[in-house]
């Protein structure tokens, strides 16, 4: 499903979807040394990289990957209940309206000032995505930094329970609730972007 006006070409969505496992390898492989399973010597693909997933992809018109995250549905087997149920005081979220966020991932190759843009841009879309879908809320695992990060976009946003740590960082499970005020905060925050980079959003 595509939430820009243009669609692209089939191959070009193709295209997307090669660059961003490609990117997903560079970045989660390569650069912060993550343990987990490279396809081909290429592209980071896992067990959770199933029809079930959803993909949000900010992209070039040549399919060229900017930014991107997965979404998983927390009535299936995902990542926080999977393996890190223990980052929740109670049970981990589950429900058809919740959905997981993984695989966040801003390419490599952008400058700081596109990083910023892509970025915005792709929490602007998890939020359209969102409201659009009947999703109510997502959760997620993030580093402490990143936590800190996420809290300051003015979404409500709150730890399901006490940091641990994983590899060597401090990580925390964390709720973020989606209504129809949640635009207007992003905006408040500087956050909202309504400049599309490029060719805009994809699902697959």
């Amino acid at each position: 499903m595509l939430l820009n006006e243009k669609p692209m070409e089939h191959t070009a969505s193709d295209e997307a979807m090669r660059t961003m496992f490609a990117a997903r390898k560079a970045v989660f492989v390569d650069l912060l040394k993550w343990d987990v399973p490279v396809l081909a010597g290429q592209y980071e693909v896992d067990q959770f990289d199933t029809p079930h997933a959803n993909y949000i992809i900010l992209a070039e018109p040549d399919g060229n990957h900017l930014g991107s995250a997965r979404l998983l549905p927390t009535t299936r087997p995902h990542i926080l209940d999977s393996f890190y149920a223990d980052l929740c005081r109670e049970a981990p979220p589950r429900a058809p309206d919740i959905a997981e966020i993984t695989r966040f991932c801003l390419d490599r190759r952008l400058c700081a000032a596109e990083r910023r843009q892509v970025r915005d841009s792709l929490v602007t879309a998890l939020v359209t995505y969102a409201l659009q879908n009947g999703i109510t809320a997502y959760t997620a695992i993030a580093s402490m930094p990143w936590f800190r990060k996420i809290m300051t976009f003015g979404w409500d946003c709150k730890a399901l329970g006490m940091p641990r740590e994983i590899d060597g960082k401090p990580t925390v499970a964390l709720r973020i609730e989606i209504t129809l005020e949640t635009p207007e905060l992003l905006r408040d925050a500087g956050i909202y972007s309504v400049c599309v980079p490029h060719n805009g959003f994809i699902m697959a």
